[in-house]
């Protein structure tokens, strides 16, 4: 039997995300500066579909008409499920009552210019934004990365934990029976639905956590003891390693 730790499991896949890269929306005109699309593919006189584009895709074809248009940063390349995202995630509104709610609204309030609207339409573009990458993940995807680990059935139990405390002293042991596996069988499925070894992972949100920290001004050693470094100069090697520059670069220079 595996025994389990005595730590109070979280099930917010996105949380951790959301706390360490702000979402930030922009107004756009064009479809070709935009990374959220709400569209009427169908000459239906209304919105009918909804593309998030993690990474700019193709020019729309021919007869699609955009209702609305924005750009959504949430810590663009710095932000690891953002690299793990498809190229575009393409919903129907048809069956989806929730999002074509907000797609009418954002639309409407494109539509006619009213007090507060850029405001709202900001807001309700990031609140789409979180329900299409929640899509994504549900959907899961048949590659090794992030977006499968997050999508396993047990698997992203573990990855919750490492993301909410990235400062605990995790043992391979303590995540194996968040996950409900043993020890061996946690780290052969981790590294093939993950793409990486545990500890590897682990490793790597700290750094990226660290980086997101001290671009917002937070020092060094804060930082190093935020993200479950032991020192300064650890994190500052490890640091260096990953990025290829220190870390005190990043605050000099707002990298």
């Amino acid at each position: 039997m595996i025994e389990k730790p005595l730590i109070h499991l979280k099930h917010d896949r996105l949380s951790a995300f959301l706390k360490a890269f702000s979402l930030h929306t922009t107004k756009c005109e064009s479809a070709h500066t935009s990374n959220l699309l709400i569209i009427d593919a169908n000459c239906a006189g209304r919105p009918t579909h909804l593309l998030y584009r993690a990474r700019y895709g193709e020019a729309l074809p021919d007869g699609v008409t955009v209702c609305a248009a924005a750009m959504v940063d949430f810590g663009g390349s710095a932000n690891p499920l953002i690299g793990a995202l498809p190229d575009e995630i393409r919903i129907s509104l048809e069956y989806e009552p929730h999002l074509l709610g907000l797609a009418q609204l954002i639309t409407a309030e494109v539509e006619t210019a009213r007090c507060g609207g850029s405001s709202i339409q900001a807001k309700l573009c990031e609140v789409v934004v979180v329900l299409a990458i929640r899509r994504a993940i549900a959907m899961g995807t048949v590659n090794a990365s992030l977006l499968a680990g997050l999508a396993h059935p047990t698997l992203y139990r573990s990855l919750i934990a490492m993301h909410d405390a990235p400062d605990r002293n995790w043992q391979i042991t303590e995540l194996a029976a968040i996950a409900d596996m043993s020890r061996g069988q946690f780290t052969t499925v981790f590294k093939q639905v993950v793409g990486h070894p545990p500890g590897t992972y682990l490793t790597n949100w700290r750094l990226i956590l660290g980086n997101a920290k001290l671009r917002s001004g937070q020092s060094v050693k804060s930082v190093a003891a935020t993200v479950g470094f032991g020192s300064a100069a650890a994190f500052s090697r490890a640091f260096s390693r990953k990025f290829g520059h220190p870390p005190s670069q990043c605050m000099a220079y707002g990298l």
